[in-house]
């Protein structure tokens, strides 16, 4: 990298603009240039600009403003002090990741976090800002994800959130982080009501639908028999670890409206009833739509919603298992086109509405998945057959197969031997179940879907129903793009806090998602984030005539393509940081 200064003509007057910029020789030998930082303009001209930008310091902490030029020209006599700098010994020093921390932080902007956090996070006595550690948690949990032990460690000292906070890195400590988890989970409620506020303001989202589902998170710690840390059913198929339950609540185009931590053995169908009522106290009883997936109502609250004094209106996905019930029911209903490729059958039943959904693009995918999983069981199961085995060896492999087989394995018929009877062809055989083929080839790409909207369209409800899959992606980015999971903290209080920041994190993400769909269709949020990140923070140092040093931190420029992702998502990055001038510091002995 070197130096290069552009002298342009204007007003009389010869203007130099100072560049940093690097070559690299191509394969075909040719020699490309690119600027990687604009310094600016250093010379008489720009007087009023630099003595505004450049302040000194002096050991008492008195400021003072000063004017910059190069060492190779007469400096002219001003009304503040005048510092020549040795352009010839510029340096770069400690670059750092910029482009997705300014993004995140653009990002809660947007959705004004500010507005709700600073008056719950006034500053402390000893001048800790609790909004700029809460920033940094969230930005951290978007960009890169980790324990805050790397957060603390390692990450802040690496990117340029402390530049773009005005901090240094005492707002990462470790114990500082965990006290701002403290701090979080009294303000969750009111949150959830300003997030309401937000989404409708940004993207006039509505609240008539609203989808409800649960997931699981793990835990990398020892066992507890205490707090909400238990062993349940692990959707992360981690049976060996503890585990919370998180039900998550979103608008049918992914907003999120609220959540809740519950503990980890508490079954499915057992977590609706107290969750329902705290969100019809919060958003009020209105005409709304709950759409659930099949296992989390029981009975019991399905008739007390249908019995309540308002009515609470649900759509619920039902097992298939129950199809065989209402099959004879059906067989005279006709099919109604609903959509391209999707058909349904309505049947009205005890004050509810029954729907047979029939998807041709689910059907075919259930039945490629299907073949392919049986194909493979069949050739696993003919491997097996001419090993030789003991019978405890040959149930060892029998349940690994099933497991990787899944419902393929129920449609194979298979005998095994007597406890004294040797491994053999003949002992141990297998057949295809035909009758259970036939009922499965008959029900593959079908939804049963049940509801007490008996007036409702059933295209709209067919279409509210799959949108569950809205959650199901919810679910998918906070355990993937923010790795929610796993959780290393040990109290109820800071896994709870561990999961909001995550939950703040998604809302930033979410808001970035619907500004990429309408102004870059085909992006996602992590591509953006990815797309940025390369651009850098360096500080630019270089000496001064009397000993001092210049600093300029300076973000490198993008590139076309950034440049080109910024103008469609119609973002300005900032002016760069003023300059600021300190002592040499001490050589070491």
């Amino acid at each position: 990298m070197f130096l290069r200064a552009n002298t342009r003509k204007k007003d009389g007057k010869v203007h130099r603009y100072w560049s940093v910029v690097e070559s690299r020789r191509t394969a075909d030998d040719r020699v490309l240039q690119r600027q990687v930082l604009y310094l600016g303009e250093i010379n008489d001209s720009q007087k009023r600009a630099w003595t505004r930008a450049v302040e000194v310091f002096a050991d008492d902490g008195e400021a003072s403003q000063v004017a910059i030029f190069p060492d190779d020209r007469l400096a002219p006599e001003l009304d503040c002090e005048v510092v020549q700098i040795r352009l010839s010994e510029l340096s770069l020093h400690r670059p750092r990741q910029w482009g997705a921390c300014w993004l995140a932080l653009d990002l809660w902007g947007q959705l004004d976090l500010d507005g709700f956090w600073s008056p719950r996070l006034p500053p402390s006595r000893q001048g800790t800002r609790w909004l700029n550690v809460l920033k940094t948690l969230v930005t951290y949990r978007l960009i890169d994800p980790g324990s805050e032990w790397r957060l603390h460690r390692h990450w802040y000292h690496h990117s340029a959130l402390g530049d773009l906070l005005g901090e240094d890195e005492g707002v990462a400590q470790d114990d500082t982080l965990y006290r701002c988890l403290d701090k979080l989970l009294a303000h969750k409620k009111p949150f959830f009501s300003y997030l309401r506020s937000r989404w409708q303001d940004l993207f006039a989202a509505r609240f008539e639908v609203l989808l409800y589902d649960l997931t699981s998170t793990y835990f990398e710690s020892d066992p507890s028999g205490h707090g909400k840390r238990r062993f349940g059913y692990s959707r992360d198929k981690r049976f060996d670890c503890v585990q919370v339950v998180i039900a998550l609540i979103v608008t049918p185009e992914g907003f999120p409206v609220a959540y809740e931590v519950m503990a980890g053995n508490t079954a499915d169908n057992t977590t609706l009833p107290g969750f329902l009522d705290r969100i019809e106290e919060q958003y009020g009883k209105a005409e709304r739509i709950w759409v659930m997936d099949r296992g989390i109502p029981t009975e019991e609250v399905l008739e007390r919603m249908r019995t309540a004094d308002t009515p609470v209106r649900y759509l619920v996905g039902t097992p298939k298992g129950r199809l065989s019930k209402l099959e004879k029911s059906f067989l005279g209903k006709p099919w109604k086109q609903v959509r391209e490729q999707v058909q349904v059958k309505l049947l009205e039943q005890d004050d509810e509405l029954y729907v047979l959904a029939l998807s041709e693009g689910r059907r075919n995918k259930e039945r490629a998945m299907r073949r392919r999983r049986l194909k493979k069981l069949w050739r696993r199961l003919h491997e097996l057959q001419r090993q030789k085995l003991t019978r405890d060896e040959l149930l060892l492999k029998l349940g690994a197969a099933k497991k990787e087989a899944g419902r393929a394995y129920a449609l194979v018929a298979i005998q095994l031997p007597d406890p004294d009877q040797e491994v053999t062809p003949t002992t141990f055989t297998f057949a295809l179940r035909k009758d259970k083929l036939r009922i499965v080839r008959r029900r593959e790409g079908s939804y049963l879907l049940r509801s007490n909207l008996t007036g409702e369209d059933p295209a709209a409800l067919w279409r509210y129903y799959i949108q569950l899959t809205e959650i199901e992606q919810a679910f998918k980015e906070l355990k993937s793009d923010l790795a929610i999971r796993p959780v290393y903290h040990q109290t109820d209080e800071r896994i709870e806090a561990h999961i909001f920041v995550a939950f703040i994190a998604y809302c930033l993400q979410v808001t970035l998602k619907y500004r990429l769909k309408a102004l870059a269709p085909g992006l996602t949020p992590r591509a953006v984030l990815e797309k940025l990140a390369p651009i850098q923070m360096v500080d630019v140092r270089v000496p001064t005539t009397d000993g001092r040093v210049l600093i300029l931190p300076r973000y490198t420029q993008p590139d076309t393509d950034q440049k080109l992702l910024l103008s469609q998502l119609k973002l300005t990055l900032p002016e760069q940081p003023p300059p600021r001038i300190q002592s040499q510091p001490a050589e070491v002995a």
